[in-house]
């Protein structure tokens, strides 16, 4: 269940607020003037978002590495040269 609280309401029920995400496992939006600004979550979503932002970082880096292994890479030093001749 998602609520939605101002950050004025918030101020007057932070502990209650807090408690509902904790064992209540709701997530509460926080907004100012009508607009979403931040948001209340259990510790387990953002334990599960921070699974997901690693399965994608790991994807990405072995896209990267198949990319190195098909299209070769520079040296250090090959790549510091190509950087001076771009830069004179």
């Amino acid at each position: 269940m998602t609520t939605k609280l101002t950050t004025s309401e918030l101020r007057d029920q932070l502990a209650e607020v807090v408690n509902r995400a904790a064992y209540g496992k709701e997530r509460v939006i926080l907004t100012r003037r009508g607009k979403p600004l931040a948001a209340i979550i259990p510790i387990e979503d953002i334990r599960l978002l921070e699974e997901l932002e690693n399965q994608r970082d790991l994807a990405e880096a072995r896209e990267g590495m198949a990319e190195a292994a098909k299209e070769g890479t520079l040296s250090w030093e090959e790549s510091k040269r190509r950087r001076r001749m771009i830069a004179e």
